[in-house]
C-alpha cells in the first residue's frame, strides 16, 4: 500500500506492477471512511483481509469470518517482495517449502492457489510454456494443445508483455469464485507452471481431483487456508502502527 517516490516500495516490485490501482484507491477510501468515524483504531491491514475476505463473496465464493487487531508495518521495500511470492514457474516442491515457511500445509497451497479461478495474468508469465518450451517440445507437454493454441492467439510472439489473458480459459468473461480451476487443471488447463503443478504432482494431485468434484471441500478449506494466511507475519500489541493514511507511513 505505500506509495514512495523513489519507487522502491514493494508495490513498485514488478510482482506488484499488475496490481490495479482501483483496489488501492478502494482500501484507502474505506480507511478514509473508517477514521472519520473511529480514527487511529483500525489498521490498513484489517481493512486488507477485510476486503480479501469481501472479494471472495462478492464473487459467489463462502464467507468467513476475518479475525482482527492486525497493526500496519513500517516497511515497505522492493527488494524484499523477490522470493516471498509465489513464482509463476514454481515446481510443486519449491511452491510446498514456500508455503511450509509460513506455516502453512500442501491442502492450503492448494486450497488459496483456487484463487486463480478469478483475475488475469501478464503474457511474460507464462510465455515459456507455449513457446520454445524444450528442445524436444515447443509447448509444455503438460499443457492441453488446444488451450495452448487459444493461449499462443491472445500472445504472438513480440506481444506486448503487460497484456493480460484471463485466469479462468473455460469461462474468460466470468468472475465467479468456483472450483471449475481445479477442472481446468485435470483438463491441463492450468496457466501458469505453478497451477498445473498441482494436478502433475502426484502428492497434491488427489486434492486437486476432490476439490473439482467437491465444492464444499474446497470451499471449507479455502476458509481454512485464509484464517491461516491471514495470521502470517501479524504484528500485535505494540508493534508497528495504526497508519492514517495507507500509503504512508505516519512519520
Amino acid at each position: 500500500m505505500i506509495f514512495s517516490p523513489n519507487g522502491d516500495a514493494e508495490k513498485d516490485s514488478e510482482d506488484n506492477l499488475s496490481l490495479v490501482g482501483d483496489g488501492f484507491d478502494t482500501v484507502i477510501k474505506a480507511k478514509q471512511a473508517v477514521e472519520a468515524v473511529c480514527p487511529g483504531v483500525v489498521s490498513c491491514a484489517d481493512i486488507l483481509a477485510l476486503a480479501a475476505r469481501d472479494a471472495v463473496v462478492v464473487t459467489g465464493g463462502p464467507s468467513y469470518n476475518v479475525e482482527l487487531g492486525r497493526r500496519d508495518g513500517l516497511r515497505s521495500k522492493k527488494s524484499d517482495v523477490t522470493k516471498h511470492l509465489p513464482d509463476p514457474d514454481y515446481k510443486f516442491n519449491e511452491l510446498l517449502n514456500m508455503f511450509t515457511k509460513h506455516g502453512l500445509n500442501q491442502t492450503d497451497l492448494v486450497a488459496l492457489s483456487g484463487a486463480h479461478t478469478i483475475g488475469a495474468a501478464h503474457c511474460s508469465k507464462f510465455s515459456k510454456r507455449i513457446y520454445n518450451y524444450s528442445q524436444s517440445s515447443p509447448v509444455d507437454p503438460t499443457m492441453n494443445p488446444i488451450y495452448a493454441l487459444l493461449l499462443q492467439q491472445h500472445c504472438p510472439p513480440g506481444v506486448n508483455p503487460k497484456k493480460v489473458v484471463p485466469m479462468d480459459p473455460a469461462r474468460p468473461r466470468s468472475k465467479t469464485f468456483d472450483n471449475l480451476y481445479y477442472q481446468n487443471l485435470i483438463a491441463g488447463m492450468g496457466l501458469f507452471t505453478s497451477d498445473q503443478e498441482l494436478f502433475t504432482n502426484p502428492a497434491s494431485r488427489p486434492t486437486v481431483i476432490d476439490f473439482a468434484n467437491n465444492p464444499g471441500n474446497f470451499n471449507a478449506a479455502f476458509v481454512t487456508a485464509m484464517r491461516k494466511l491471514g495470521r502470517v507475519g501479524v504484528k500485535t500489541g505494540n508493534q508497528g502502527e495504526i497508519r492514517r493514511n495507507c500509503a504512508a507511513f505516519n512519520s
